[in-house]
């Protein structure tokens, strides 16, 4: 995985498309994508020993109304954990480290039907990716915003019920049973 960082450093940042490298799998066009994350420190005013106040990256869609996490399809050249990473530089502009993989959500897609995947079935394989370095310009940012919002917010502007879901029940979940144990988050 070292090489590609290495990569996505060197190179131009330049976003994949098409879909002859594409994974399928039992007619479902595999996806990768995850949930980035930071802390902040609560507002001025507030207790001390408050906890930190944790953060998720959305995006906006390029074909309609509502937010998202980035994602995307899982390419033959590389691992479901390089395919997030890719997806998070080329969507959303950052680079972080993956800290758990939060479990397969199943959905249909308007869009993405095609000889493989012909009524639009995807498998998507989500991650929490503690986000460490937000660039300034990346492969997409003439057509994606982002935006950082707490959990609530997440899911009241969450476009996709199966993102819903993966924020709820994946990564929420993850989030607070690790602040629970009192285990620490890179830095």
């Amino acid at each position: 995985m070292k090489t590609f960082f290495l990569l996505l450093r060197m190179s131009g940042l330049v976003a994949r498309t098409g879909r002859h490298h594409q994974r399928y799998e039992a007619g479902c066009r595999l996806i990768a994508g995850c949930i980035p994350f930071k802390h902040r420190n609560p507002d001025k005013g507030s207790n001390e020993n408050s906890e930190k106040v944790v953060e998720v990256l959305m995006i906006n869609s390029s074909s309609g109304p509502g937010l998202l996490f980035p994602k995307g399809g899982w390419e033959n050249d590389e691992t479901v954990e390089e395919a997030a990473l890719r997806e998070a530089v080329e969507e959303a502009g950052v680079r972080g480290v993956l800290m758990e993989f939060l479990g397969h959500y199943h959905f249909k897609s308007k869009t993405l039907q095609d000889e493989f995947s012909p009524e639009g079935s995807c498998k998507a394989a989500m991650f929490a990716l503690f986000v460490n370095e937000e660039l300034e310009t990346w492969p997409e940012q003439s057509i994606r915003c982002r935006s950082w919002l707490t959990i609530p917010e997440a899911y009241e502007n969450c476009r996709h019920p199966w993102m819903r879901e993966a924020l709820k029940n994946g990564f929420s979940k993850w989030h607070e049973n690790k602040m629970t144990a009192g285990e620490a988050f890179p830095v």
